[in-house]
């Protein structure tokens, strides 16, 4: 979402074109039966938001990307309704178009984070999970009850050959998993009956994509399973998944509960396993009590960290949604883009909020924000308590488990392309080897001309020799050269690597500020002079390190994003 939205005439939810009034019916028949709506939707539901939440959805479920004619055919919906729908998710910077195909952009994430920082059990029990992963040198997770599934909230995995692959947002049948019969101890009656009710739809697992599908269809005899498992845990405190998703996977869990008399389990805490590493035994005897060792800590830090103060929230993001209305006409739809922006009204210290709150903070109209809230708590994705509202964990099954998995590279390159397009000249991204002597490239866009720098990605060159490499010695070491790289933020090096060879490079900084990887273009000398590197150049390269920032800085709010 732009940084500073652009003006609008009034903040009210504009009328419906002659082109748009047909979003506004139920919706249709294929993308109520994907998304669950079945012939109950409210009357006062957002349809293009249900829509606009089925292709999402059907995007996560591929995996970040999917062709048009894909989606089409995913949803039920008509091309057209398809091709409006992406037009105003890629104006979000949510999706973004390669050809025919529609990838998720890391920007989607904004939804993600807005939950996770609303639940903030992430920020305080994460450093936590990172120190007991390194002590044990196996996996960690954190996990929260999502219905009668279990959706991870924090991974901290093990580089292994064969290590963990959940990723934050994956849901999982609770069945399967060492979490869930934790969970199940605090079940009621209908959500035991929803849980049958489901093993009967869906016998094979089918829809938990994270996992492996059965091999049979469960009889009694599971199901006893489960519930034996789930007084186990009741009694023990603990629970343990012998092999449950797949052969030689071993996990085991303990509840980490809220403080106060009526505490219950705000999440669970799980160490995972090989069975080439532990036995299901071993996790027992060996693992579980610096697991509850570490459960106690995260309990403290739940009782005595106090509530933060509530962070900015995103301001008047409905003027931005009818300016964009008003640019893009019927392309654009404006209660798809309206509707998306009430979930990023919900953040650190504003994990509760009223109608008026959400439309205080998103600049929408009350009416607007009611039938948007309406369409999520339909949905699943919020939850109303008494006059306030809380997002649930179902918000991160909107993009959140690809993208979770992105790297610095990835974020980069779309952003690569488009400058090299507007440039004619090839650019690259690059990092610091471990020595810290020496660059290496992540990516690289190149151009078409007949003369051109040619180097590969994983290249590497020594770092005082190039512009990258002096951006990135810029940000920890006092030398007179890169302390006037530091002070101008950009590196210019003329024919120093190679005769003829000019490159001017910028810096992509973290979320605290570390530089932590550099962008430049190269080009022959011939073709620009020093000066004109500067001049044309540079402006282009700082506005697209900017791009990346932002994606990045959201991508790693909540996750690890590695260089590549």
């Amino acid at each position: 979402m732009p940084a500073k939205p652009m003006p609008e005439t009034t903040p009210e939810e504009s009328a419906p074109t002659a082109g748009e009034a047909d979003e506004k019916g139920p919706p249709a028949e294929g993308t109520a039966a994907l998304i669950g709506t079945g012939g109950n939707v409210p009357a006062e539901a957002v349809a293009p938001l249900i829509r606009g939440i089925a292709v999402l959805r059907e995007l996560t479920e591929a995996n970040g990307t999917l062709s048009l004619s894909g989606l089409e055919r995913a949803t039920g919906l008509a091309r057209s309704t398809v091709d409006r729908i992406t037009a105003t998710l890629a104006r979000m910077g949510y999706v973004r178009f390669d050809g025919r195909d529609v990838h998720l952009s890391p920007r989607l994430m904004e939804l993600g984070n807005a939950y996770l920082s609303a639940l903030r059990l992430p920020a305080l029990l994460s450093p936590h999970a990172d120190a007991l992963a390194d002590e044990l040198d196996e996996s960690v997770s954190l996990a929260v009850a999502d219905q009668d599934g279990i959706r991870f909230i924090h991974q901290a995995t093990r580089r292994r050959a064969m290590s963990l692959s959940f990723r934050i947002g994956d849901l999982l049948p609770a069945e399967r998993t060492a979490p869930g019969p934790l969970f199940a101890t605090e079940w009621t009656t209908a959500d035991w009956q929803r849980w049958q009710d489901r093993r009967a739809a869906d016998p094979r697992d089918l829809s938990f994509t994270a996992v492996p599908p059965r091999t049979h269809r469960p009889d009694a005899r599971d199901d006893d399973a489960f519930v034996r498992r789930t007084e186990e845990a009741s009694a023990n405190g603990w629970s343990l998944d012998d092999q449950l998703i797949e052969p030689g996977l071993v996990a085991i869990s303990a509840p980490i509960r809220t403080p106060g008399a009526d505490s219950r389990i705000a999440s669970v805490a799980s160490v995972v396993s090989h069975t080439s590493r532990h036995t299901a035994h071993d996790l027992r005897t060996t693992l579980l009590p610096r697991l509850r060792s570490t459960v106690e800590a995260m309990e403290r830090e739940l009782r005595d960290t106090p509530p933060p103060e509530p962070g900015p929230p995103p301001a008047d993001l409905a003027l931005w949604t009818g300016a964009s209305k008003q640019q893009l006409g019927r392309e654009f739809i404006e209660s798809l883009a309206r509707g998306l922006t009430v979930l990023t009204a919900f953040g650190e210290g504003r994990e509760k909020l009223t109608l008026t709150e959400v439309a205080r903070a998103t600049g929408l109209a009350r009416a607007t924000a009611r039938r948007a809230l309406i369409t999520y708590e339909h949905l699943g994705l919020v939850a109303p308590a008494g006059r306030t509202f809380t997002p649930t964990p179902r918000v991160l099954s909107l993009g959140f488990p690809p993208l979770s998995r992105t790297t610095l590279s990835e974020i980069a390159q779309p952003h690569l392309a488009d400058l090299t397009s507007r440039i004619h000249e090839s650019t690259s991204l690059a990092v610091l080897s471990d020595s810290g002597e020496e660059i290496q490239f992540t990516t690289r866009v190149t151009t078409a001309r007949v003369m051109s720098v040619n180097i590969t990605v994983g290249t590497r060159l020594p770092a005082y020799a190039t512009a990258l490499g002096r951006v990135l010695l810029a940000d920890t070491r006092d030398e007179g050269a890169l302390a006037s790289v530091r002070s101008q933020g950009y590196a210019l090096v003329d024919e120093e690597l190679e005769e003829g060879l000019r490159s001017i490079a910028v810096p992509i900084r973290d979320r605290s500020g570390r530089v932590v990887a550099a962008l430049n273009t190269a080009l022959h000398a011939s073709r620009r002079t020093p000066r004109e590197c500067v001049t044309d150049l540079l402006p282009e390269l700082t506005a697209t390190a900017t791009r990346i920032q932002t994606d990045f800085h959201t991508a790693a709010r909540f996750t690890h994003v590695p260089p590549s």
